[in-house]
């Protein structure tokens, strides 16, 4: 019942924080709005922009963590705070900063989405998506692919999945061994979910094939350049 409430109390609470952000952003008064999340994160968390942006994800959710269990609302609710505070940072021409804490709000909604949280806003996929389509203008870290990879396959869009591998793999930033094991997955499920993924069985099968077909001549390149 508590645990209700406060998801509850946080539902409220980030309504009224967007729709105060939204004010200030129309009245040009970001810096004000900076320093209101500023202000609800060391209230709520014990924490403030400075430090989100100096943690990395992985940290953010390990403070986050109470006896092996994600505290998946307060954590959306971080992830929320530092979306509104890219928006504001971009509206600034802070472009470094900006980008940076959209990346990270990014991380934090899909493996919030990996995790099945429940929604606040709105469900943390719908908000992943909204950042990975204002960053796709950028080049993105090999972590920030990795995790799209996870979560367009746990969501289904097996085609954006192997949009995300087949760049890694063109970066050298992924084994073949693993993007096998990505085929070898899609090979076990249906052909009706294949389809529904964007990426019939034969079109599976063919990029196993590619992937096969291209460690043979990286080989053989290797073995040419070693005589």
């Amino acid at each position: 019942m508590f645990q209700r409430d406060y998801f509850m109390r946080m539902i409220q609470q980030m309504t009224e924080v967007v729709g105060q952000m939204m004010a200030l952003r129309q009245e040009k008064k970001q810096e004000e709005a900076l320093l209101a999340i500023d202000e609800l994160l060391s209230r709520q968390f014990r924490l403030n922009g400075k430090l989100l942006r100096s943690l990395s994800d992985e940290d953010i959710i390990r403070m986050m963590t109470v006896r092996g269990v994600v505290e998946t609302t307060n954590l959306h609710a971080i992830a929320l705070l530092m979306k509104e505070e890219a928006q504001l940072l971009e509206e600034l021409d802070e472009t470094d900063q900006s980008y940076l804490v959209r990346v990270k709000a990014l991380h934090l909604f899909i493996r919030l989405a990996l995790l099945e949280a429940e929604p606040l806003l709105r469900t943390p996929s719908e908000e992943a998506g909204e950042l990975a389509a204002k960053l796709g203008e950028y080049e993105l870290p090999q972590a920030t692919k990795a995790l799209l990879l996870l979560w367009h396959e746990a969501e289904g869009r097996y085609d954006q999945a192997e949009n995300v591998l087949d760049e890694l793999l063109m970066d050298g930033l992924m084994a073949p061994e693993q993007a096998d094991e990505f085929y070898g997955r899609l090979l076990l499920l249906t052909d009706e979910k294949l389809f529904a993924g964007g990426l019939p069985r034969d079109e599976v099968i063919e990029g196993q094939r590619r992937l096969v077909g291209n460690a043979a001549i990286k080989q053989q390149t290797e073995l040419f350049r070693a005589e």
